[in-house]
């Protein structure tokens, strides 16, 4: 079927967009996926909470990458939030993705926080997660070759010119020319402002697929389709303030890496007959990519309350000072920084019993180390996880 069919060119080819009636398993899930993410980090100050964010935009960063087949080290993602990028132009380029993919969830975080996230479904907050992706990107980074194709690419601008098509493997997206018009349409068909708290959570999966089914820029869209996955978790109240990632699950599957790419195809399935449903794609194909999708979800949160867990994370931080050949009391005062989110400077000759200098030199050698912060010389102190110690405190969190 050619890409100007009048048939692919409907914006409701994309239908349907919602099981609209789920099985039991899928019902199921819209229980268990809500009341899992409430316990997740339900017992942390939420100081120490936002230091484990910070930790978990790294984590979501390096899987993303991991599935567009960029194997970013976690310890280069680092460098690159500190401006410290490399110099062969490969690499730098990954640096500057991942930075530019760190800083834009940290902002859509921060929105959420403050009750300023827009509906995450809707044409400007899609464009503006593009356009924000490539904002310091080079020109290299923008052009678009290869299958008859050589172009600079506009970021936050949809496919509009006939040198934008594209084919997916076995899918052929919408014309450059209808994007807009699909685009709308599923931006209405989304809108969260119409949506009940478990339609929100089914619509995620949905969403998802659908948008990359659009496929609405030249390139960048699984980052977008992340990203807004992202924010949709967060808007329908399972994203516990960012303490998991869909990029990790997705990444990693359930069994298997190669599960994300192929029930993305899978959902591509056009309709199988009178009995699975009235729309142009399968129904049943859509049921069966949203109980993975939200199994994976789940998955993913359960994994990170087994490792935000109060009682084994105080015991690991317990044990870290000594694998850091750094005194006993230091376990001491991490601990106390970890129930209460940060403390005086001056409590620290309280809190580890040594006498003033010995506890100025302690907070000294920890904050040299990275594993607690300030925002000054003289303010309160806080922990926060160096990247490069994470494997001590926060086992198979980077696990390949």
């Amino acid at each position: 079927m050619a890409p100007t069919d009048p048939q692919i060119e409907a914006p409701s080819r994309i239908e349907p967009c919602f099981v609209e009636q789920p099985q039991a398993e899928l019902l199921d899930l819209l229980t268990e996926l809500p009341a899992a993410a409430r316990l997740l980090g339900a017992r942390l100050h939420p100081r120490t909470a936002a230091s484990l964010a910070k930790l978990v935009r790294v984590m979501n960063c390096y899987y993303s990458n991991l599935i567009e087949g960029h194997n970013t080290r976690p310890l280069d993602i680092e460098r690159a939030l500190a401006n410290d990028l490399d110099t062969d132009q490969a690499r730098r380029n990954l640096q500057i993705e991942a930075r530019a993919h760190i800083h834009l969830q940290e902002k859509i975080d921060a929105d959420h926080a403050a009750g300023k996230l827009p509906d995450p479904v809707t044409v400007d907050f899609i464009q503006s997660l593009h356009r924000e992706f490539y904002r310091d990107a080079p020109e290299a980074m923008l052009h678009i070759t290869g299958a008859g194709r050589d172009f600079v690419m506009t970021p936050g601008e949809f496919r509009n010119q006939p040198e934008h098509e594209v084919a997916v493997g076995r899918h052929v997206p919408p014309s450059s020319a209808a994007v807009a018009p699909f685009m709308a349409y599923f931006a209405d068909r989304y809108a969260f402002s119409r949506q009940s708290p478990a339609l929100r959570i089914l619509a995620l999966p949905a969403a998802h697929h659908r948008l990359n089914y659009i496929h609405p820029f030249p390139d960048g869209n699984g980052r977008v389709s992340r990203l807004m996955s992202h924010a949709m978790a967060l808007k329908a109240g399972i994203g516990d303030h960012g303490l998991w990632s869909i990029s990790r699950g997705l990444a990693r599957g359930l069994e298997s890496s190669s599960e994300y790419k192929s029930m993305m195809d899978h959902a591509d399935t056009p309709r199988q007959g009178a009995l699975d449903g009235r729309g142009n794609l399968s129904l049943t194909a859509l049921s069966e990519f949203s109980i993975w999708f939200l199994k994976v979800c789940l998955d993913q949160v359960r994994f990170m309350s087994q490792l935000f867990d109060i009682d084994g994370l105080t015991e690991r931080l317990r044990a870290y000072p000594g694998n850091l050949g750094l005194r006993p009391e230091a376990a001491t005062l991490l601990v106390e920084i970890f129930y209460r989110g940060e403390i005086a400077r001056g409590e620290a000759t309280v809190i580890t019993g040594l006498g003033e200098r010995t506890a100025r030199t302690l907070l000294s050698d920890l904050l040299k180390d990275g594993n607690i912060s300030s925002v000054s010389e003289k303010s309160a102190v806080y922990l926060s996880f160096p990247m490069e110690k994470r494997d001590m405190l926060f086992p198979r969190l980077f696990a390949g």
